[in-house]
């Protein structure tokens, strides 16, 4: 929940909406003039990282400079055991848009370094346009699922394609393999399965 009930908003000319959250635009500032808002008192993710990302967005704007923050790139965690990470979109979301997309998942049973440290529950998902290729989500259920899901992160914010994390090198062994391996399985071209 936003903590803006202290904030006495109104004496600067502000106000929280009905759910506490203070109001601002895709640039985080407020209605009233070189006053912006960012974290967890605003709209969308209540996430650190998100928050981090407005404050130097918002830095940036005072400074002159031209950023931007795409919230459909940055990612989700749940630091459970195994971990669960997740970017973009889901399956659910974009049957409800209509997009045509098509999946390829691979398990991290059957990747050598899950098997060298005991940590084979989970598995990589990336979702793909039906099309493009271009990557939409992905999903993760893996031990350290909060550090893989970063070249997730970079390849969507670069509106890579499937193909392209299928064709990069990744060291072996490693869990990184099973994100190349969800790559491939997208056109069904897994390598160990």
């Amino acid at each position: 929940m936003p903590n803006t009930d202290n904030l006495v908003l109104d004496s600067i000319g502000l106000s929280a909406d009905e759910r506490g959250f203070i109001p601002v635009d895709g640039h985080c500032a407020t209605k009233v003039p070189n006053v912006y808002a960012i974290g967890d008192v605003v709209r969308g993710l209540m996430l650190a990282h998100k928050a981090e990302d407005e404050g130097v967005l918002v830095a940036e704007i005072i400074d002159g400079q031209k950023p931007h923050i795409d919230y459909n790139c940055i990612p989700w965690v749940i630091y459970t055991h195994p971990e669960i990470a997740w970017v973009g979109q889901t399956e659910q979301a974009l049957k409800a848009e209509g997009r045509a997309y098509k999946t390829g998942q691979f398990p991290m049973l059957a990747n050598g370094r899950a098997m060298g440290i005991g940590e084979t529950d989970g598995f990589i998902k990336m979702i793909a346009d039906a099309k493009t290729d271009e990557i939409l989500g992905v999903h993760i259920i893996s031990a350290n699922a909060s550090d893989l899901i970063a070249e997730a992160v970079v390849a969507m914010e670069f509106k890579a394609a499937s193909e392209d994390i299928g064709r990069i090198c990744h060291p072996h062994p490693s869990l990184s393999e099973v994100m190349r391996e969800a790559a491939l399985a997208v056109d069904k071209r897994a390598l160990n399965i």
